[in-house]
């Protein structure tokens, strides 16, 4: 038995959910969302709670069960509170700035870096060196989130580099004389 696909969603007021033939839809303050749902499991909307269950007992129905529970927990939440990651930029002279829609960084390169921020995120900048990317597709703004991380990933020594506010890097020791 799948622990996640047994859990209950309970859709919080000011949400708005529908299913149909092979999708889920949620709409609510933060947006709209679809996510996908395969043949081989069956959602069932009542009242105030989705349930998730498996049409056949093979492996992949029962895998498909968490996972399908998991995504349209994902579309509630995303659409009633949204998420947010938290990121932070760590070096001498790094620094990072949003110039409209796109998000500017310096990262001792020999140019700046553009990244265009995709529709449906936001970012919040906290000085030069922290920011946050909020939005309501979990799936888009992790992606993004490490597309920016890739920019310049935090390196062991010095710890320089992009990283996520909770990250903790693992520093490594330097040559020995």
């Amino acid at each position: 038995m799948s622990r996640v696909g047994q859990a209950i969603i309970n859709i919080p007021d000011g949400v708005e959910v529908k299913k149909n033939e092979n999708g889920f839809w949620a709409k609510g303050s933060k947006g709209e969302l679809n996510t996908p749902i395969t043949n081989t499991v069956n959602v069932t909307i009542e009242d105030k709670t989705i349930t998730v269950e498996p049409n056949d007992k093979t492996s992949k129905g029962k895998a498909l069960w968490g996972t399908t529970r998991a995504l349209i927990n994902s579309a509630v939440q995303g659409v009633s509170v949204g998420f947010v990651k938290e990121m932070e930029i760590v070096g001498v002279g790094y620094r990072g700035a949003l110039q409209g829609n796109k998000l500017t960084l310096s990262l001792g390169l020999s140019h700046p870096v553009e990244i265009e921020v995709p529709e449906g995120l936001s970012i919040k900048m906290d000085g030069n060196t922290k920011f946050s990317i909020s939005g309501a597709d979990k799936q888009k703004l992790g992606q993004f989130a490490a597309v920016v991380r890739s920019k310049r990933p935090p390196e062991p020594f010095k710890g320089k580099g992009i990283r996520y506010s909770d990250e903790y890097i693992l520093r490594k020791e330097g040559k020995k004389k």
